[in-house]
């Protein structure tokens, strides 16, 4: 234990930055190779037709300069706030950039296991981050009162990447108070049916900012768009430090498209089948006597507990099937592994799959055959 030169609370000494490779991502699991992924948390078979046929037809706009006018303003009413709320940006990971470098903060927590880039973003900027663990014997869920109350910056991600818990609207919104940025990533919240316990759209919650991305339900990582939703003044300063044209045309094309009333009722159907899907993988690893899922999920992705975990994942990969480690999130261990929700004939090829990487990998194997 270790006090915190501006609090008298002792808090747990975090891990070194470098214990932790913060900047590994889902998409290193299948670069270069030709695996089924179910390391990378983006939706199967997208971006759909419609939506190639709208970007494509916005590449006759290229010659001039991106508008974001009639992007933000679409964003803007699908939450029912005004413009001056809504900042696009170049996917959420620039946004934890922006917020990193923009706000005068001196003290800022983030929650884990979690997204690792708000983390990473913040020691680039010269920040000493302090961490709360979340626990797995709590189900890796929120307890307020774990974040310490002189924190002026907390972020948190709901639901979370990678243990897939949502935790109560209710809870998140109890680490707002006066003279502290509450950061929200709710980056896979509409991969949640009805996108219950979502903050967006709430102005009555201080210091919050929730941010928000595009890419994982609608296939779009590779163009990289998302949004922040915050009060007018932190926006203007997020936007002060944004470079010029930040948002690409066919980015904003995308941005308008994916917020109409159409696309948020294929949202919402594709996160109903999704939740479908999910309940079928957490079924089929829960007869692995060796395999501990956290059964809370929400996301579309399930955290998994195995022994011999690094094991397991390089067997899998022999097998064509790629899987997120977990050892590099602050909080989990060598143990965990993470994986994609996808349609029920790839999740039986994955059973098949594991089954066989356990007994590659000498764990003693019963309950699936």
């Amino acid at each position: 234990m270790y006090t915190h030169p501006d609090s008298d609370r002792p808090f747990p000494r975090p891990r070194d930055a470098d214990a932790y490779d913060l900047r590994h991502h889902g998409d290193v699991e299948v670069r270069d190779e030709r695996l089924t992924d179910l390391a990378v948390n983006v939706r199967a078979n997208t971006p759909p037709e419609w939506l190639r046929k709208r970007l494509a037809e916005s590449l006759s706009g290229l010659a001039a300069y991106p508008d974001g006018r009639a992007a933000r303003t679409a964003v803007a009413e699908r939450h029912g706030l005004p413009a001056r709320r809504v900042l696009l940006t170049a996917g959420a990971a620039e946004a934890f950039v922006l917020l990193a470098r923009a706000l005068p903060v001196r003290r800022p927590v983030v929650v884990h296991p979690q997204f690792t880039e708000p983390e990473a973003a913040l020691r680039d900027a010269g920040h000493q981050v302090r961490r709360v663990l979340l626990r797995e014997e709590d189900g890796f869920r929120l307890d307020p009162a774990r974040v310490p109350g002189d924190a002026d910056l907390v972020v948190v991600g709901n639901p979370t990447n990678p243990t897939s818990v949502l935790h109560p609207a209710q809870d998140v919104a109890a680490l707002a108070r006066p003279g502290r940025i509450l950061v929200v990533d709710e980056a896979f919240m509409d991969a949640v049916p009805g996108e219950r316990e979502a903050l967006a759209g709430r102005t009555d919650v201080p210091g919050l900012v929730v941010l928000r991305s595009l890419t994982k339900t609608w296939g779009l990582a590779g163009l990289r768009i998302g949004y922040v939703l915050a009060a007018p003044d932190t926006v203007a300063a997020l936007e002060r430090v944004q470079p010029l044209w930040p948002v690409s045309t066919p980015a904003l094309v995308a941005a308008e498209a994916c917020v109409s009333r159409e696309a948020l009722a294929e949202a919402e159907e594709a996160a109903r089948r999704v939740a479908v899907e999910r309940a079928h993988l957490l079924a089929g690893l829960a007869e692995f006597d060796e395999v501990r899922a956290v059964e809370a999920a929400e996301g579309p992705f399930v955290l998994i507990r195995v022994e011999g975990a690094d094991v397991v994942r390089e067997r899998l990969r022999a097998l064509g099937f790629a899987v997120r480690r977990g050892d590099t999130f602050p909080g989990l261990g060598p143990q965990w592994l993470r994986v994609a929700v996808r349609d029920r004939v790839t999740t039986n090829r994955f059973f098949q799959a594991l089954d066989q990487a356990l007994v590659m990998a000498g764990c003693g194997r019963s309950g699936q055959a």
